[in-house]
């Protein structure tokens, strides 16, 4: 990590390092190996000087793989993409010069625009760099207007993504698209949308893309990188579109609420989440639907009072998480008078947790080391997720079925949303 953090400074992962083991750095730990390395340090600091001179963008160099057959070649390809660390584990396409500039006709950007710096390496992300992970990751041209609209949102500097990158909790992006373009690329919004699903492959291979940006320009790879403990456990993110026309009368889209961006616009909407969970919010046997609507909420209000450090992150500003409904249940709702703000603030009165809990799991000191100011004061009695209901993001999207809910927790100091810029022709 340390190597990657010089690395965003144009320093190459050149730097001079005196190592320690793990167990130095947990609690009531011998740090006697500090003093012993005082020399190293001295060194260090008054001797070493850094091999590398220049900094800027630089052309990687053109591999050439010879094979007797195209099954040999796409073989050792993949081969040396795992060699190299710049794989997944999955097969990948070769990124040749007549695959990537098919993929570049999706944008009207130069290949050599700059989107940003992906931390902790520092790596440039080029709209070039970008449509060769695209083409890697089995993507085609329409898809790649989406991929820099979303890559821009995570490097916006709010989304704060060198901390996630580089974080032990497992957090991964979640992106959320609105508009026509969802439709005119076959992105799902409805059975099976969080993949695998043959029938809508944009959301894998964008979201594949998305993985392998972070990993190959960024840096985060496992234990080096990223300090994950777990991983993510996906390949593809989260990539998907709302279901724009399941939206009850009156219930705007995400982008509408978040980025104020009008109907007809393709804009994605980005947040960060640390996991999960499937809610099972219908009742066995419902007599009445006030009364299973009533039972559903409760029960996924209770799934959102969980009193983990994740809502701290984005307390003031961000969001605790997204929660994803069906279309049937969103007319249901709205058939009983529920719109999305009173959906809301139900979830956000009912989730809050009691001061008992927050200090006997030791969220207390987590809510005042925050570095938000809203956050560092004295919790209340009961405290909420987040600073107002309005944070809570409610998306309709997902098979049209009454059963369950989807809730992304979030480890989210932003929400941001960016609009998706197609080509000209």
């Amino acid at each position: 990590m340390t190597r990657n953090a010089v690395a965003s400074l144009g320093f190459d992962q050149d730097a001079a390092m005196v190592t320690f083991p793990i167990e130095l750095f947990l609690a009531d730990s011998d740090l006697g190996p500090v003093a012993s390395a005082a020399d190293q340090f001295v060194s260090g600091l008054t001797t070493w000087q850094s091999a590398v001179t220049e900094t800027g963008v630089k052309p990687a160099p053109a591999l050439r793989i010879e094979a007797p057959d195209e099954s040999a070649v796409l073989r050792r390809v993949n081969d040396l993409f795992l060699a190299e660390r710049w794989g997944d584990g999955l097969p990948l396409y070769p990124p040749t010069e007549d695959l990537v500039a098919w993929i570049l006709t999706g944008t009207d950007f130069a290949p050599n625009h700059v989107i940003g710096r992906v931390m902790p390496r520092g790596g440039i992300a080029t709209v070039k760099a970008v449509a060769a992970t695209l083409a890697m990751a089995g993507g085609r041209p329409e898809y790649l207007a989406l991929l820099i609209a979303a890559v821009e949102a995570i490097l916006d500097p709010a989304m704060e993504h060198e901390k996630f990158q580089a974080n032990s909790g497992s957090p991964f992006p979640v992106v959320v698209v609105n508009g026509p373009m969802a439709e005119t690329i076959g992105l799902n919004s409805g059975f099976g949308l969080l993949g695998p699903d043959p029938d809508h492959p944009a959301g894998a291979s964008i979201g594949r893309a998305i993985r392998l940006i972070l990993q190959n320009i960024g840096g985060a790879l496992p234990g080096d990188g990223t300090m994950a403990a777990y991983g993510a456990m996906r390949f593809t993110n989260a990539v998907f579109a709302e279901d724009e026309a399941g939206l009850p009368g009156g219930w705007p889209t995400l982008a509408a609420e978040i980025g104020n961006f009008g109907a007809g616009s393709n804009a994605v909407t980005v947040f960060c989440a640390s996991g999960s969970v499937n809610i099972p919010r219908r009742a066995i046997s419902p007599d009445v639907l006030e009364d299973e609507i009533m039972n559903g909420l409760h029960r996924t209000a209770g799934y959102l009072r969980v009193p983990g450090r994740d809502y701290v992150t984005g307390w003031a500003n961000g969001t605790p998480g997204a929660l994803l409904i069906s279309r049937t249940v969103a007319g249901q709702l709205a058939g009983l008078g529920w719109t999305k703000d009173a959906v809301r603030a139900f979830l956000w009165e009912h989730s809050k947790i009691v001061a008992d809990e927050v200090e006997r799991t030791g969220l207390t000191e987590w809510i005042r080391s925050s570095s938000e100011a809203a956050t560092a004061a004295a919790p209340t009695d009961p405290w909420p997720i987040c600073r107002t209901p309005e944070q809570i993001l409610l998306a309709v999207a997902g098979g049209a079925h009454p059963t369950n809910h989807l809730w992304f927790q979030g480890e989210a100091p932003a929400v941001v949303t960016r609009e998706i810029r197609l080509p000209q022709n």
